[in-house]
């Protein structure tokens, strides 16, 4: 049997945290706990506060005290800490993206690799699918859903395909929809084409990239002067909105000063080079091919 969710960076990203064995710390992507695990062995009477839309994820949930675990989208991560009357913390952690578990079971839809439902819902009671998306929205929205989360090159000619076939046709099944495509993809990269079309589509599925600046926008006000942010991502989209909010405070645009023309940052680099895996996690853990760690410490 497959692991649920093999832990990216593990080790690097709890040196990261700086635990206080006391203190109180938040896992936005619980998934299979492998980090909440490791977390958890450095607290003594600490607290974790855990967050995951998806119900799979419930299932993994470790029968101890000092977890509080949360079924939601960690986009409402400040409302669910003040309704369980939790003030600032000393850490946040998030590992984004798709857990080991979406990719391996093909009922899920997120992975190529099997025939079945265009789903790719995080959160399955979401009523936004990735067959919905294809079927019924504008081809202005796909062309900007594939541009901007896939960065795909023959963007035009994608989603003309998609819109002819389905004047006469409802796409339906991931084989269906490849088969569609498959004039698009470029000869012997068609599994790297692929993973960009797919990608495009759980992002916008999930709305994920609002997700994650609504959780940014809110780490300034939950973590405490001197916690930690640690952020692992899984493409550059993601990417660079940690490092321009690390950096900026903000996604995009200049810096903001204040009256005395100090920069208005809430928080600093802890590495200035990004963290990425070393070759013997990249070998035994596809997922790593493309993480990278950003660490930063609240001021």
């Amino acid at each position: 049997m497959k692991a649920y969710h093999i832990p990216v960076l593990l080790n690097e990203s709890i040196e990261g945290l700086n635990i206080n064995p006391e203190g109180t710390y938040v896992d936005v992507t619980y998934g299979g706990g492998g980090h909440s695990k490791e977390i958890l062995k450095k607290l003594t009477k600490g607290k974790l506060i855990a967050f995951d839309q998806d119900k799979d994820a419930v299932l993994n949930v470790i029968n101890d005290q000092r977890l509080l675990f949360v079924n939601h989208n960690f986009r409402y991560l400040k409302n669910f800490l003040r309704y369980y009357n939790i003030g600032q913390v000393d850490g946040l952690f998030a590992d984004l993206g798709v857990s080991s578990h979406h990719f391996d079971v093909a009922g899920r839809g997120f992975s190529y690799r099997f025939d079945g439902e265009l789903d790719m819902r995080m959160n399955q009671n979401s009523s936004i699918t990735a067959k919905h998306v294809l079927n019924i929205y504008h081809e202005k929205q796909l062309y900007n859903i594939f541009k901007l989360y896939g960065e795909i090159s023959n963007t035009l000619k994608l989603v003309n395909t998609i819109v002819n076939y389905r004047k006469t046709n409802e796409i339906k099944t991931i084989n269906q929809f490849k088969e569609i495509i498959s004039d698009c993809m470029p000869k012997n990269r068609e599994n790297k084409y692929l993973s960009k079309v797919f990608q495009a589509l759980r992002i916008e599925v999930n709305g994920e990239v609002d997700s994650l600046k609504d959780l940014l926008m809110q780490s300034g006000d939950v973590i405490k002067k001197d916690g930690r942010l640690v952020v692992i991502t899984y493409h550059s989209i993601e990417d660079r909105l940690v490092k321009n909010y690390i950096k900026k405070g903000k996604f995009e645009g200049e810096v903001e000063k204040d009256f005395y023309g100090n920069f208005k940052v809430l928080f600093k680099a802890v590495n200035k080079k990004v963290i990425v895996p070393n070759e013997n996690e990249i070998e035994n853990n596809v997922r790593a091919r493309s993480a990278k760690l950003r660490i930063a410490q609240r001021v």
